[in-house]
């Protein structure tokens, strides 16, 4: 079987993407790239905001419309809550949020149908367009399932999965959310919050260490609640370190931390973990606390300002980064303002701005206030603007201090690669593909950071 993939959404999905991958080339297909000749098509989706449902619904389209005669299998977020939906823009398959192996042998057996002129019989048919419906209740699930990271060790004939293809893996660590924020959908479409345990976590980790990934993304749905399913309840930093010790040639990076976990205790353990990355991603979404305080976030903007002074004490030349919602329902001038005034004074490295997108199902899309979309846009242009300067001030205090740099990839007769801290560098000196080297920050030019590799810190 031929088949390819399309993923939209969070590094969540590109993990369960790639476990799905990793199943099916293990039982001997071949993946190839989207618009290539395949009978199968995987589309994984997205579902966090309206403007994410309406690109995942147009994936479906345009992959039925490029591939006619191919499975279209639908998975992740937006089938899981709307599988009728799914169906209806002509998926085949319709899996959820979870089961991925039963997901991945279903697309197996319908191609292999096909390929051999069958049809599925019409009592495992759900829907009056024949659709078979793979989607359990996310309300049941009690236990995290463990999907294989990495890459197959049956791919190495696989262009898209060749060792020299790796430089950065993504490990699932958690999923689920128990936290309901007003504009979140999410906690409906994954279920409680569970965890894996820090064993099997940093079991995973070492496989990713010895197939030769140079970086290791913890990630998950939420992980700042690691552990508060399992019976002996261990902290997010207890998993950090056990992954630390067991991949100790991969550096580690943390997914999205909620600001209220991030204490001087946390930040006491991170350091003594040697591959830690010093690049934080705060939730923050608002800076105002009546915003926050509507959101349905558990922590005001005071809860942040100690969170961003702890870590500045322990990692001095850390990146801190985080998320903005403009025009949440009742943000008004002052809010916004206030919003403003905030991410100037803690002076984030870099942010990712959104205007807010009302999601259908949750309680911020009919709350009172709502903002003209006119406005929500104009205030993420704002605060883009202003976090733009951020940016670029961060960078140029690097300049002068030297950073270890994991090169990625060759661009413009220079090969890039990210800090520790997350800040891209262009080395003009030479280097190499998957390599960490010690480089001197040279200089900042149209928001491009140069430097070289030196012998010398």
């Amino acid at each position: 079987m031929k088949f390819c993939v399309i993923t939209l959404g969070c590094k969540v999905n590109q993990y369960e993407t790639q476990a799905v991958i990793n199943i099916l080339v293990t039982r001997g297909h071949e993946q190839r790239e989207p618009g290539q000749d395949c009978d199968a098509c995987i589309i994984n989706t997205c579902a966090v905001t309206a403007e994410s449902v309406r690109k995942s619904r147009q994936a479906v389209r345009r992959a039925k419309k490029g591939a006619p005669d191919a499975v279209i299998a639908v998975c992740g977020c937006l089938s899981q809550l709307e599988p009728a939906a799914a169906a209806a823009l002509g998926a085949d398959i319709v899996g959820g949020s979870s089961g991925r192996y039963e997901f991945a042998l279903e697309i197996e057996k319908l191609v292999k149908e096909r390929l051999i002129g069958n049809k599925l019989p019409a009592e495992e048919c759900k829907t009056e367009n024949k659709t078979k419906i793979v989607i359990g209740d996310p309300f049941e699930r009690s236990v995290f399932e463990e999907l294989p990271p990495g890459v197959s060790v049956h791919s190495d004939n696989n262009s898209m999965n060749t060792v020299s293809a790796r430089t950065r893996a993504l490990l699932k660590i958690q999923d689920g959310c128990d936290n309901y924020c007003a504009y979140c959908v999410i906690p409906y479409a994954r279920g409680p919050a569970r965890s894996l345990h820090p064993e099997r976590a940093a079991e995973n980790a070492r496989i990713l260490d010895m197939q030769g990934f140079r970086e290791i993304v913890i990630t998950g749905i939420e992980i700042s609640s690691y552990g508060s399913d399992l019976g002996d309840h261990p902290a997010l930093s207890d998993v950090i370190k056990a992954i630390g010790a067991a991949a100790p040639h991969s550096r580690l990076r943390l997914g999205s931390l909620d600001p209220g976990i991030v204490n001087e205790e946390f930040c006491r353990e991170m350091i003594y973990i040697p591959n830690l990355c010093d690049h934080f991603h705060l939730s923050l979404q608002s800076g105002c606390d009546g915003t926050l305080y509507r959101m349905g976030r558990k922590y005001n903007t005071g809860a942040v300002r100690d969170a961003v002074s702890a870590l500045r004490r322990r990692f001095p030349d850390c990146g801190l980064t985080a998320d903005l919602i403009t025009g949440f329902p009742g943000e008004d001038d002052a809010e916004f303002e206030c919003t403003l005034e905030f991410i100037r004074s803690v002076s984030f490295s870099d942010m990712h701005i959104f205007p807010f997108s009302p999601r259908p199902g949750t309680r911020a899309s009919t709350m009172p206030g709502q903002v003209e979309k006119s406005v929500r846009r104009e205030r993420a242009r704002a605060a883009a603007e202003l976090a733009a300067d951020m940016a670029c001030e961060f960078r140029l205090g690097l300049v002068g201090k030297t950073a270890d740099v994991l090169l990625e990839r060759e661009r413009g007769g220079c090969w890039t690669g990210h800090c520790g801290n997350y800040v891209e560098v262009s080395v003009v000196n030479g280097g190499a593909k998957n390599t960490v080297c010690p480089v001197r920050i040279t200089g900042v030019e149209g928001g491009n950071v140069y430097g070289e590799i030196t012998d010398r810190y």
